[in-house]
């Protein structure tokens, strides 16, 4: 839970740190609204991705199933920037699907914490193994980071990609020259 208190006395300080005067009109409400949209932001903080994902349905196939583009956004965690894309999964059912929904959900759950893209990807294949329970899983994530695009380098458009494999996705190639195949299309 987001200490509300906590926050608005941190921006304060970062605030004066900076050398603003909190007092000015335009910053009086701030804290209180930085306090109100990290109660968003990190939402995720206390969600259990397995709450998406064990809501299952019976299925006679086990050929892959593909959510892709879906978009988030989350915050870095080395700088407290933002970084946002698109996230593409796939997995391998072994008797069960999940409602395709749940897939985007259990993204905003990992995204909505400080992140990194490369832990994000990571927790969203792990959980699906976990929760579901399938053949495999593979995850890809595609990312503009802030931290690169208006500070630092200064590298607008630049993407960071990664990916994480699970199960039949690791051992068996084909799976995931085919899930790039159908990306692609």
């Amino acid at each position: 839970m987001i200490d509300q208190e906590k926050v608005k006395q941190g921006i304060r300080l970062i605030l004066e740190g900076i050398g603003e005067d909190i007092s000015r009109e335009g910053l009086l409400d701030t804290p209180d609204r930085i306090a109100r949209m990290y109660e968003e932001i990190f939402g995720g903080m206390e969600e259990d991705a397995g709450v998406h994902l064990s809501r299952t349905f019976h299925a006679d196939h086990s050929e892959m199933v593909i959510e892709r583009e879906i978009t988030f956004y989350s915050t870095c965690e080395h700088h407290m920037l933002p970084f946002y894309g698109k996230a593409h999964i796939a997995y391998i059912p072994d008797g069960k699907v999940v409602g395709l929904s749940k897939l985007a959900r259990t993204v905003e759950v990992f995204a909505r914490r400080l992140q990194l893209q490369e832990q994000l990807t990571g927790q969203i294949a792990d959980a699906l193994m976990e929760h579901m329970q399938p053949k495999g899983a593979l995850v890809m994530i595609e990312a503009e980071h802030m931290c690169m695009t208006m500070r630092g380098i200064k590298k607008p458009g630049s993407q960071t990609v990664t990916v994480a494999r699970r199960g039949i996705f690791e051992t068996e190639p084909e799976w995931e020259e085919r899930f790039f195949r159908i990306l692609s299309i």
